[in-house]
């Protein structure tokens, strides 16, 4: 019998990923099947059904299941669940399958088919009802009203124009899945099924888990939050992205090497374990540190780490509006369909010239003027720029890795600074 926190739903993790000779089978009938042409998004949510990561889904959410997320956190079966995973295909592609069809679900970057799908209903996504999905799941505190929304979102959230550009319909149904993609290769001993991550966990004899969600290399304040979370759990599992990201921000791989080296140095290894993941970002500030808290209970972790700006993107939420929103979702009745996985609520961490140390608003009585701002946008601005790196900021060992990093780059991303990056923001 486990002592781990049990996968999200009730029902185990629930695997859609083919092996042996089933997967054989499978991969000779997708070669017949209608090839539907799948995003970069939608590839990283079929890895994840099919690894149990997104445990009890089993396929892509029907209208009612889209629209019960949407608007209530919930999936039409009851389930906790907080932003829509759908497929979305064109007129055309939908104009050629019926419900009852199966269909081949094919990548085109990796040039091989993913996955199979029984159809079970399609349905059309117009403009309004992607602007209905768009204020549903990313308009946050930073914009309070619709209108003030709009102003900015369309050109500046890339997670509203990742919704707004999908394609006019979304298609239904369970999958099988017959590819892991390039990540098991790629990231060979941090790319982890939830399979894998709570085997390890078990063997380490750890019950309560704390995950961090990076998609910047790691600096001091999460290092910081890291040995916060050690302190008070068994262990902590630094969990990465290593699906893809908006523009001007650090591959996976080069993340990858930062935390080895953190870890490395300034860390007791065997309290930490640094593991990978295959999602796109969806920058969804609360509503993602949600979705970033359930698919972290379907890989073991009973606590996930929420500090400034969770998930965030330029001034559209709140700074804590991440920690506040655990606050308010619906708990189920039912066995296994409410979220588990609580919030480790850290506040404000950073370097206090004062303090002589790592210190958070809770615990440092100083003014700005005696802090160094921990901030990834900040740490990427500089380092893009050629801009000396502020003490205290980060470690060498990681900085280093960094500078070799830009300095081998020929095309750079301009970095935008907001106020969630700098302090300066009020809310």
């Amino acid at each position: 019998m486990s002592n781990l926190i049990p996968p999200h739903g009730g029902k185990g993790l629930t695997c859609c990923l083919l092996e042996g000779a089933e997967l054989e089978a499978e991969k000779k009938k997708a070669a017949s099947l209608k090839q539907v042409t799948i995003s970069p998004r939608v590839k990283g949510d079929l890895i994840m059904i099919g690894i149990g990561g997104f445990s009890p889904l089993t396929g892509f959410m029907t209208k009612a299941d889209w629209k019960g997320v949407c608007d209530k956190f919930l999936l039409s079966d009851g389930t906790f669940w907080p932003v829509p995973v759908t497929l979305d295909v064109s007129k055309a592609d939908a104009g050629a399958v019926n419900v009852g069809d199966e269909i081949a679900l094919y990548d085109p970057e990796g040039k091989e088919i993913m996955a199979t799908m029984k159809v079970t209903e399609k349905y059309e996504m117009t403009d309004a009802d992607k602007k209905y999905e768009c204020e549903k799941i990313f308009m946050g505190e930073g914009t309070p009203t619709a209108e003030d929304f709009w102003k900015i979102a369309k050109d500046d959230h890339p997670g509203v124009q990742m919704v707004m550009n999908q394609k006019e319909f979304n298609l239904a149904g369970p999958v099988k899945v017959l590819s892991e993609g390039e990540y098991p290769k790629k990231y060979a001993g941090v790319y982890h099924r939830p399979a894998e991550s709570r085997k390890i966990f078990e063997d380490k004899g750890w019950k309560e888990i704390a995950a961090l969600q990076l998609r910047n290399p790691m600096h001091r304040s999460h290092e910081y939050l890291c040995k916060i979370a050690v302190e008070v759990c068994d262990g902590v599992y630094i969990h990465s992205l290593v699906g893809n990201l908006k523009p001007g921000d650090i591959p996976a791989e080069v993340r990858v090497k930062c935390i080895d080296a953190l870890v490395k140095h300034y860390f007791v290894d065997k309290n930490v374990v640094q593991g990978g993941y295959p999602l796109d970002m969806r920058y969804a500030g609360p509503r993602e540190g949600l979705l970033h808290a359930t698919f972290r209970q379907n890989y073991g972790c009973s606590r996930m780490i929420i500090g400034r700006d969770h998930a965030g993107v330029g001034d559209f939420y709140g700074m804590f509006e991440a920690q506040t929103i655990f606050d308010k979702i619906p708990a189920p009745s039912e066995p296994g369909k409410a979220l588990l996985c609580t919030p480790l609520k850290i506040d404000w961490t950073f370097y206090c010239h004062k303090c002589d140390g790592m210190a958070s608003l809770r615990t440092c009585p100083h003014s700005k003027e005696d802090r160094v701002m921990l901030s990834g946008t900040v740490l990427r601005k500089s380092l893009s720029e050629g801009l000396p790196v502020v003490d205290h900021f980060g470690r060498e060992e990681v900085l280093d890795i960094l500078r070799e990093y830009y300095a081998g780059l020929t095309e750079k991303v301009e970095v935008k600074l907001h106020g969630a990056a700098t302090g300066d923001s009020k809310k």
